[in-house]
Formats: structure tokens, sequence, C-alpha cells
């Protein structure tokens, strides 16, 4: 059975493993990615991790799963915020195939969680899904008969930016804003709590901690509305850290989408939570390989 290795790149973890044809994760790890010391860093890990797995396994392919805007035909980050310092340029696809003679293919990390919930997922038995990945900031894709959409410059779906009444959304809807108006409410430095001593509280009756998080989901059911109004899919996903704590905000949610979204459309699109979780880049990642090496010897 063929082996691939699976990276999946983020601003914190690097998440890493082996993959076999059926989409199984044969062996699975993580470590800190230290990011914010650059594309240089990141490269000596990703090499060092391929070397490693090369002593042991006989390897088809390597799937990138990464933080950052992806030009996946060339393999290469095109942008990427100041989290990871000097990653733009930086060709995944040429530096695999240099050291190693392997094929690699790259995808946005988002894109590739998408793709994993699409096919395997919460959205596997749909043919349009929007992912929808609540973190530090806020990422989505869309997946159309399980191939991601990726605009005409490999920005599409950038539903961070998107400007909403009090701003943009990552900046009003994501968990480092949960966490700053926390903490500007309770008088605390915002580096003196996270998401889930939030959750903590509020579970407790903490009012004001829940009084955000219904606010957060007010925020994100107005981004949600939105995005739904200009593509109408059949299911939306909401992965990330803070959906974690889904029997908690499920009904939030279903309460913030009544106000916000219309009636008709609200009763015809499915919403659901992830299921890959900590492994779903990883697993889009292989999907992406799959599909972009399958479309490559169809060119031919």
């Amino acid at each position: 059975m063929k082996k691939y290795i699976a990276i999946d790149i983020g601003g914190t973890n690097i998440k890493y493993g082996i993959i076999d044809e059926n989409a199984t994760l044969v062996e699975n790890y993580e470590k800190p990615s230290n990011a914010n010391l650059g594309g240089e860093h990141l490269i000596g890990v990703v090499t060092q991790i391929c070397e490693n797995f090369l002593q042991k396994h006989d390897i088809e392919g390597v799937a990138i799963s990464t933080a950052g805007m992806v030009d996946t035909v060339k393999g290469e980050i095109i942008y990427s915020g100041k989290q990871i310092p000097s990653y733009i340029g930086v060709n995944w696809k040429k530096i695999i195939k240099e050291k190693f003679s392997l094929n690699a293919e790259v995808e946005n990390d988002v894109n590739c969680a998408g793709l994993s919930e699409a096919i395997l997922g919460a959205g596997k038995d749909f043919k349009s899904v929007v992912c929808i990945t609540i973190g530090t900031g806020i990422g989505a894709c869309m997946v159309e008969d399980k191939k991601v959409f990726h605009g005409s410059s490999n920005s599409g779906f950038e539903v961070g930016y998107m400007i909403l009444g009090e701003g943009m959304y990552q900046d009003i809807a994501s968990t480092t804003a949960l966490v700053k108006n926390v903490a500007e409410k309770l008088h605390i430095n915002k580096n003196e709590i996270d998401g889930r001593m939030i959750f903590d509280r509020a579970k407790a009756g903490d009012k004001i901690c829940n009084s955000e998080i219904d606010r957060l989901m007010d925020n994100i059911a107005i981004g949600i509305s939105n995005i739904c109004y200009v593509v109408n899919p059949q299911i939306v996903v909401l992965g990330g850290g803070i959906m974690e704590q889904s029997e908690f905000l499920e009904p939030k949610l279903n309460n913030s989408l009544k106000k916000y979204m219309l009636e008709e459309i609200r009763q015809k699109t499915q919403f659901a939570f992830a299921k890959n979780k900590n492994t779903a880049g990883m697993i889009g990642a292989y999907y992406h390989y799959v599909q972009a090496t399958a479309k490559k010897h169809t060119e031919i």
C-alpha cells in the first residue's frame, strides 16, 4: 500500500504523520512550529521531518497543508501574515523535489480542513459545503463537488477580511476578539485569560463571560448569514478550537442565526460542527495531493 508524508504547518504547531491511500493516518505526531522564527526555520523543520520518515518508509509523495495563501500549481506561498515572517516565496514543491526527488502538493490549511470535512467529515453527504474555522483569526473555504473553490488568484473565501459593522470579520468574531472583550470587561490583562478559561467561567454562571460569548455568536452568525446569502451552500461546517465547545455553543448559535438569517434560507441550510478536528489538515492535504496529481495525469 502506498504511503505519503502528510504535514500541516500552523502558526502554533506542526502536525505530521504517515497517511496511506485509504486516507488512514498510520502515524501521527505534533510539535511546536515556532513559526515566528520565519520561513527558513520552517524549511528546516519540514525537511527534517521528511528525512526521518524516509529512513523508515517507502514514500510516494509529500502532502502539505499550510497557513498563508498558496499558489497550488507552483506550490508556493504567495501571502502570509506577520505570524510567519519571511514565508512569502517559500516554494515547497521545489524544495521537496530538489532535496528528496519526491513530488509535493501544497494547499492552504483552511482549504485542507474544508476538503477533509467535505470528503470524510460532517459534509460528506453534501454537494456544496462551506467550512468556517474560528480561532486566532477566521478562515473559510467552499467545497463544491468535493473540489475547493480558489477564485481567480487563489484568494477565494478569505472571509476573515470581510468588512462588517464593527470592523473585519476576524476582528469581531474570533477567539482573539472574545478574549479581548472579556479582558476589557473584567479589567484584566488579556494575557491572563484564554478561551478555555472563559468557557469554564461561563458554564459556572459568570454573566460577563456568557454575555460576551453571546455577543461573539451574534457576530459569527452575521458573517455566516452574509456568506449564505451569497453562495447558498447546503451545509456550513464550523471548526477551530472554540467550536469544540459544540454542546454549549449550538443553542446560542441557533438563536443568533434566527436573528440574522432569513428563515427561508436558514431552514434549507444545514449546520454542523467539524468532525476531523486535529487531523483535518493532514487528511485534507492528502486529498488535495490525490486530486492535484490526478489532474496532472489527465492533462498529459
